[in-house]
C-alpha cells in the first residue's frame, strides 16, 4: 500500500510511541514522532500533517495546551487531533473536546480500537460532495469549497467537526435531529463517540456564532435534539 497521509504521534512514553508508530506504518501511513510539546510545535511548523495523535500528559507543555495552540493557528486549525490519555474522567474528556480535539482515546487502548478511530477521523475530514457551494441563512454564509464561514464580513473560525455539524444542520433546515442521528451523520456512525459529544460541539458552535452576533438558527428541541431554522 502506497503511503499517502502523514501522521504526527506525540507521546512521552517510548513503548506507546513505538507501538502506535509501528501499527500506523503497517497500515501505510507516514509517521513522525515527538516526545515533547516543543518538538511537536517545531515539527508541525516544518511540514504538514493530516492527523495528530496527542498525549494529554506531556512533560512541560501539556497536550491540552498544545491542542489549543494548534487550533488557534490558521495553519494547523483544520488538522484533526486525537487525544491519548490515561485519564478517563468525563470532565477531562469534555475539556479535551472543548480545546478542539476531534476524538479521545483512553489508555490502555487496543490497537484495533485506535486504528478504527484513526480511520474514522480521517474519513470524516475528507468531506463530501454537494450541489450548493455556499449555504446561506440571514447574514450567515458557509462556503463549502473554501471551508469558510462568514457573517457580515466577519470570518468565524470553526473546527472541522463544528464546520461539518453546521453544514449538516443547514443543509436540512427545519428538520429536527436526535443526537444519535447527528452522531451517525457527522461522526459517520463512529461507535466510540458518545451522545454527550454532540452537546459539547453544539455549545462550542453556538459560542463561535455568537461572537459574530448570531444568536439564533441552531435550536434545541427539548426531549428530541437539535434543528437549524432561519424562520422568525
Amino acid at each position: 500500500m502506497e503511503p499517502k497521509l502523514r501522521i504526527l504521534v506525540v507521546d512521552d512514553e517510548r513503548d506507546i510511541l513505538q507501538l502506535v508508530t509501528y501499527n500506523l506504518k503497517k497500515d501505510g501511513y507516514l509517521v513522525d514522532e515527538a516526545m515533547t510539546g516543543d518538538d511537536a510545535l517545531r515539527m508541525v511548523r516544518e511540514r504538514p500533517y493530516q492527523l495528530i495523535l496527542l498525549d494529554l500528559m506531556l512533560p512541560g507543555m501539556s497536550g491540552m495546551e498544545l491542542c489549543r495552540i494548534f487550533k488557534k493557528d490558521p495553519a494547523t486549525a483544520a488538522v484533526p487531533v486525537i487525544m491519548l490519555t490515561a485519564r478517563a474522567d468525563e470532565m477531562d474528556k469534555i475539556m479535551g473536546l472543548e480545546t478542539g480535539a476531534d476524538d479521545y482515546v483512553t489508555k490502555p487502548f487496543s490497537v484495533r480500537e485506535l486504528m478504527a478511530r484513526v480511520k474514522s477521523v480521517l474519513r470524516r475530514t475528507e468531506g463530501g460532495v454537494t450541489a450548493e457551494k455556499v449555504l446561506r441563512a440571514g447574514t450567515l454564509a458557509v462556503d463549502l469549497e473554501r471551508h469558510l464561514v462568514q457573517s457580515g464580513g466577519i470570518t468565524i473560525d470553526l473546527s472541522p467537526i463544528e464546520f461539518r455539524l453546521l453544514r449538516f444542520l443547514m443543509e436540512r433546515k427545519g428538520r429536527v435531529f436526535t443526537r444519535d442521528r447527528i452522531l451517525d451523520a457527522v461522526w459517520k456512525g463512529e461507535a466510540f463517540v458518545e451522545e454527550r459529544t454532540v452537546d459539547v460541539h453544539i455549545r462550542r458552535l453556538r459560542a463561535e456564532l455568537e461572537k459574530a452576533g448570531i444568536v439564533e438558527f441552531i435550536r434545541t428541541v427539548r426531549g428530541v435534539g437539535y434543528s437549524f431554522s432561519d424562520e422568525s
